[in-house]
C-alpha cells in the first residue's frame, strides 16, 4: 500500500506502478487503455487517461501520452432491486470495441484503468458489472494489469464495500480516497499485489520511485483509522439503502419535467441529467439561498450525501433540487 495526499496522486502512483512493473520485467509497455467519459485526476499522467474531450487533451499536446480509449455503454439501474435485478439486460457486443483494442495493442498496453460501475466527474454514468467481468477476463488472457479507480466509489458508495464487488472481480492495483478520511483531511491510497510490489523492487531502480513530502502524514492516517472504524461499527449498508430509497422516491418524479433528460439513482448516488447545459453559477446561488451546497456541472445536478445524513437533511437536499429544476 502506498499512501498519498490526493486522489489524483493515487492514480498517478498506480500508473507509475504499472510502467515500472513492466520495465522491471524487461518489456516496453508504455500505453494505457481507458474508457471514454472517464475522470481520473488533474495531473499530467492522470489527464492522459481521462476522456480526451472532457479533459481537453488538446491543451497539453506534446506533454501527455497518447493512450487508447474504448466506449462503455450506459445501462439503466433499477433502484431498490436486489443485485440480480439491479442492472438492466447485458448485451455481449457492449464489450466488442474494448476487446478489439486489446487484441490489436496487447503488446503495448501496460494497464487498463477504469472507474468500476460509476463514471464520476466524466458524466455520472452507470454501467453493467458484466463489462467489468469481461475486462478482467481479457486482461488475464493478454497478461495486462488492471487498475480500478475507486476514489469516489470505495467504501460503500454503490451499495457494495467496493464497486468491483458488484462483478466479483479483483484488480491488480486499487486506488482509494475521499471516504478514506470522511472528507476531513486529504489522504488517498494505492494498493497492489505482493507480486507486483516485489517485481518492482527487483528492477533496476530497486524500489518504487515516488516519495511525496506529506505521504502518510500521521494526522491524516489517524483520521482514516477513525473513519474506517466508524464505517465498520455502523450499519452502513442500511444507511445507504435508506438514502437510495429516499433519493429515488424524490428525484424520479423529475423524469416528467420537460427540462430533464434522465434521472438515475444507485445506492447513495442520485443524478438528474438536464437536456441543456446548466448555468452553474446561477444554480449554485439558488441552492445556497435554499440552505444547501450542491455542485452541479455540465448538464448534471447530482447528490452523493454522507451516510450519516439525517432524513430531514436529505429531504432538504431533494426538495431544493426538485424546486430549482421545476423552476
Amino acid at each position: 500500500m502506498f499512501l498519498a495526499d490526493s486522489g489524483s496522486i493515487a492514480v498517478e502512483v498506480a500508473l507509475k506502478m504499472a510502467l515500472q512493473y513492466w520495465q522491471a520485467k524487461g518489456e516496453k509497455r508504455q500505453r494505457m487503455l481507458a474508457l471514454r467519459h472517464s475522470y481520473h485526476g488533474d495531473t499530467l499522467a492522470t489527464i492522459s487517461v481521462c476522456d480526451p474531450q472532457n479533459a481537453m487533451h488538446s491543451l497539453y499536446q506534446g506533454y501527455i501520452t497518447e493512450n487508447l480509449f474504448a466506449s462503455v455503454p450506459q445501462c439503466q439501474v433499477n433502484s431498490g432491486q436486489d443485485d440480480k435485478k439491479l442492472f438492466d439486460h447485458w448485451r455481449e457486443d457492449d464489450i466488442s470495441e474494448f476487446r478489439t483494442l486489446i487484441e490489436q495493442h496487447a503488446s503495448e498496453i501496460a494497464a487498463v484503468i477504469f472507474e468500476p460501475i460509476v463514471q464520476g466527474a466524466g458524466g455520472m454514468r452507470f454501467y453493467h458489472p458484466n463489462y467489468l467481468k469481461q475486462v478482467r477476463a481479457l486482461c488475464d488472457k493478454y497478461n495486462i494489469l488492471l487498475i480500478a479507480d475507486e476514489i469516489a466509489t470505495g467504501f460503500g458508495r454503490t451499495g457494495q464495500l467496493f464497486a468491483c464487488d458488484h462483478a466479483q472481480i479483483t484488480p491488480d492495483i486499487l486506488c482509494l480516497g475521499k471516504a478514506l478520511t470522511g472528507g476531513y483531511m486529504t489522504l488517498a491510497a494505492t494498493l497492489t499485489t505482493r507480486h507486483i510490489a516485489e517485481t518492482i523492487s527487483k528492477g533496476d531502480a530497486g524500489c518504487f520511485m515516488h516519495g511525496p513530502t506529506f505521504m502518510a502524514n500521521p494526522l491524516a492516517c489517524a483520521l482514516a483509522n477513525a473513519s474506517l472504524a466508524l464505517l465498520e461499527k455502523n450499519r452502513w449498508q442500511n444507511q445507504v439503502k435508506a438514502i437510495e430509497k429516499k433519493l429515488w422516491r424524490a428525484l424520479s418524479q423529475l423524469k416528467e419535467s420537460p427540462q430533464v433528460a434522465d434521472v438515475r439513482v444507485l445506492s447513495a448516488i442520485g443524478v438528474v441529467e438536464m437536456k441543456q447545459q446548466i448555468n452553474v453559477a446561477q444554480l449554485q446561488r439558488q441552492f445556497v439561498e435554499k440552505g444547501v451546497w450542491i455542485r452541479p456541472f455540465g448538464k448534471l445536478i447530482y447528490l452523493m450525501p454522507p451516510y450519516i445524513i439525517q432524513p430531514k437533511q436529505l429531504t432538504q437536499l431533494t426538495d431544493a433540487v426538485t424546486a430549482i429544476v421545476n423552476s
